[in-house]
């Protein structure tokens, strides 16, 4: 049987339970220990398996309940990478960050979210998806005392992130996405080395691939960036272009509530494109309709056994109740233009 049109799918992470991490809070520490907090964890994926399943979600994720950080949830379980004696760097040219620093060759000395990715093939006989962090936004998520070179340094960490997704793969995951927020940052980058860092990540897999491209979470610094950027956010026109080059077979990026001109859908010619339907920088939940709208604007430009309704952004930092009201919008919203094909 054939794949509905419009599946439905998340960027990744929703938020916590309170027993296993404050509520609406990035990054926060966990609330347990030793093999209480790895049996919560597993009890949280299949809470966050449920609710997408509900809400109708075809394409289902973990939620990300096993990691603080979708960065430096990956970084800490790699060695050379000293995680106690913490710089301070600029993230994505917005706001400062204590974060960890390259001393010493990368080492990858064993697989990072396999656990995690059996228990979340176990969970669902639904299709599954897994994030990781793409080569050039870990590189601006550290400070580099080591290789002295951002372009050598991603390099590195696409190779073992090839590595991870091969692994990914083998255990029955159908889409790794790789998250890039630094893609709209860095232009210049993107062109010379970020995309072959990515497709050095990708390299050898018969999976979906995807990357996820945006404007950040809904935090303040975030928000008031996006102020600076004028009526239109224009960074994609440079990056779409790449990205419609290159093997990776999915792009993801907001649409609803944001300024990106919906026309640029249009350079992505050729690639599935995982539409953002929900704005995760306010607790107002959309109605169907308003997702129903955004997925007709992008219909224009994007056939429709390319679009994948999705959501703008990873939804960790929001309450339990907003979140899930917001995956039942995404999930009635593309019932709703669904029916308009049949």
């Amino acid at each position: 049987m054939s794949p509905p049109l419009l599946q439905t799918t998340i960027v990744g992470s929703l938020p916590k339970p309170s027993w296993l991490a404050q509520p609406s809070k990035l990054w926060a520490p966990w609330a347990l220990e030793g093999a209480v907090l790895e049996e919560a964890k597993r009890d949280a994926t299949r809470l966050a398996i449920r609710d997408q399943e509900r809400a109708g979600i075809d394409i289902v994720s973990d939620g990300e309940q096993s990691r603080r950080h979708f960065v430096t949830g990956y970084l800490e379980h790699l060695q050379g990478i000293d995680n106690e004696h913490l710089e301070t760097v600029r993230i994505r040219q917005r706001y400062d960050a204590k974060v960890p620093q390259v001393i010493a060759p990368i080492v990858r000395p064993h697989p990072v979210h396999s656990e995690d990715a059996r228990v979340l093939r176990a969970e669902t006989d639904h299709p599954i998806k897994y994030t990781l962090p793409g080569p050039m936004t870990m590189v601006d998520t550290l400070h580099d005392a080591y290789y002295k070179s951002r372009a050598r340094l991603a390099m590195e960490f696409a190779k073992i992130l090839n590595q991870e997704a091969r692994e990914l793969e083998a255990l029955g995951v159908n889409v790794i996405q790789f998250d890039e927020p630094a893609f709209n940052v860095y232009m210049d980058e993107v062109k010379t080395w970020g995309v072959e860092a990515l497709e050095r990540a990708v390299e050898g897999l018969h999976c979906k691939t995807a990357v996820h491209i945006c404007y950040g979470y809904g935090i303040k610094a975030n928000i008031d960036w996006k102020q600076t950027l004028g009526s239109q956010w224009r960074q994609y026109e440079e990056t779409f272009p790449v990205l419609a080059r290159s093997r990776i077979d999915q792009v993801s990026l907001e649409c609803h509530n944001s300024k990106v001109p919906i026309e640029l859908l249009g350079l992505l010619q050729g690639k599935d494109v995982l539409v953002g339907a929900i704005d995760v920088a306010t607790e107002t939940v959309e109605s169907p309709q308003e997702v129903a709208a955004t997925i007709r604007a992008a219909l224009k430009y994007v056939p429709a056994d390319k679009l994948y309704p999705c959501t703008n952004c990873g939804m960790v930092p929001l309450p339990r109740a907003v979140a899930l009201g917001k995956l039942q919008a995404l999930g009635a919203g593309a019932k709703i233009v669904r029916a308009e094909f049949d």
